[in-house]
């Protein structure tokens, strides 16, 4: 039987609920600022295509400098980094929203939403936080590691709802405008608890773990998995936009989010009995067959409220799978890269969103709605055939057991 850990065991620890509830504010946004700049762009543009392929490459210079944002967090700290890092964001964040407000040229908005990259991984820098506090506790530091991934979960379904709610009930900015200012506030509160603020650590002489043997396979499949988030939230949006509801894009959208937040606390509250290499397959199989069930339910339907239980059942592989991946990433990286190792998972993610907003904009404009939910499916399919094809490919080799690994990652003070 697997083991139950306790969630409110976490808390007893001095100065984590203070990090934790300053670090939900300043993540909340990254639900929002997505589904507020396609809603702002589309709206006064007329052009999802637009506003996708502006969105994505906000998200790929994410991906790029999240990694040397990383390096600079681990060897100056975390206030030291994070907060000029966020108010880089911010300024990007309102520049953008000036531009839709006054017109001007369609360069400008890649030009402003590219500034949002400065933004700081912030689900990075709590799970830094744990992993330097529960350093002698594995076990709990996978509880830790599953609440975060949670709480990126919770973030998600709340985030698009506020924002739908902002820019449906007062202007199309509100939702850019109040992410904004939540990120801000957030992460001021966050970078004050220094208490539990992980020390800087000297730069590290370790092979980069993009060139460690099991770790490029599984940064394909995050760049995949990254694609089906990526299109499925264009595709929605534009979805129930058609069917006279845009307002309701938001709440839909939660919904997944929903179900892959309940899934994950469920994950982490249970001891896992297999290894990551074992868990993670079954976890991408179910990931591929649920998000097919969007995609058969809008063609056969036709209707919102049966592609909103659809989309719930989609997102209940969603976490599990992730909290997999990056358990497994570990049990690959050299605990003193460890952060490093994360960001490159997080700049996969990043970019594979950024691909699946894209190709979601000209799918819906191209092929339509209906068909278009093919794409989230098709990319989970190619998340499984990727790690199926590396499994195969790669000689069998023992690998470090993920709980002492965690524990060697967790005493270097890495995220």
């Amino acid at each position: 039987m697997p083991q139950l850990t306790s969630y409110r065991s976490l808390f007893k620890v001095p100065g984590t609920a203070a990090f934790t509830l300053g670090n939900l504010v300043a993540r909340l946004p990254m639900g929002m600022f997505s589904v507020s700049a396609v809603v702002m762009i589309a709206g006064a543009r007329g052009s999802y295509a637009l506003a996708g392929a502006v969105t994505a490459t906000g998200l790929a210079a994410t991906g790029l400098a999240g990694p040397w944002t990383a390096r600079l967090t681990d060897r100056y700290g975390q206030a030291r980094v994070a907060v000029p890092a966020t108010l880089t964001a911010v300024a990007g964040s309102l520049a953008l929203l000036l531009c839709v407000r006054f017109d001007a040229p369609a360069w400008t908005l890649f030009a402003a939403y590219a500034a949002t990259a400065a933004t700081p991984n912030i689900g990075g820098l709590s799970r830094a936080r744990w992993a330097h506090l529960l350093r002698e506790d594995p076990d709990a530091l996978h509880t830790a590691n599953s609440f975060e991934q949670a709480a990126d979960e919770l973030c998600f379904m709340l985030g698009p709802v506020l924002a739908s709610f902002l820019t449906g009930t007062f202007f199309p900015e509100a939702g850019t405008l109040i992410g904004a200012g939540l990120l801000l506030t957030g992460m001021l509160l966050f970078t004050a608890q220094r208490a539990t603020e992980p020390p800087p650590s000297p730069r590290s002489t370790a092979p980069s773990p993009f060139r460690t043997r099991g770790v490029p396979p599984l940064l394909a499949t995050f760049l995949a998995t990254g694609a089906i988030f990526g299109s499925l939230e264009v595709v929605t949006i534009a979805y129930a936009d058609a069917h006279g509801h845009r307002a309701a894009a938001g709440a839909i959208l939660a919904l997944q989010a929903a179900g892959s937040c309940a899934a994950g606390l469920l994950y982490g509250a249970l001891k896992p009995t297999g290894s990551p290499a074992r868990l993670l397959p079954w976890c991408l199989l179910a990931m591929t067959v649920l998000m097919t069930l969007p995609w058969l339910t809008a063609a056969a339907l036709g209707a919102l409220p049966p592609l909103a239980a659809a989309l719930l059942l989609a997102g209940m592989a969603t976490a599990p799978t992730m909290v997999t991946a990056m358990t497994l990433l570990q049990t690959h990286t050299p605990p003193d890269r460890l952060n490093e190792g994360m960001s490159l998972a997080v700049t996969s993610l990043l970019t594979g969103i950024a691909c699946g907003s894209a190709t979601g904009g000209w799918a819906v404009e191209h092929l339509g709605t209906d068909t278009a939910y093919a794409l989230p499916a098709g990319a989970a399919a190619v998340a499984l055939l990727i790690h199926t094809a590396a499994a195969r490919l790669r000689p069998h080799r023992g690998t470090v057991p993920a709980g002492r690994r965690l524990n060697e990652c967790a005493a270097s003070g890495s995220d």
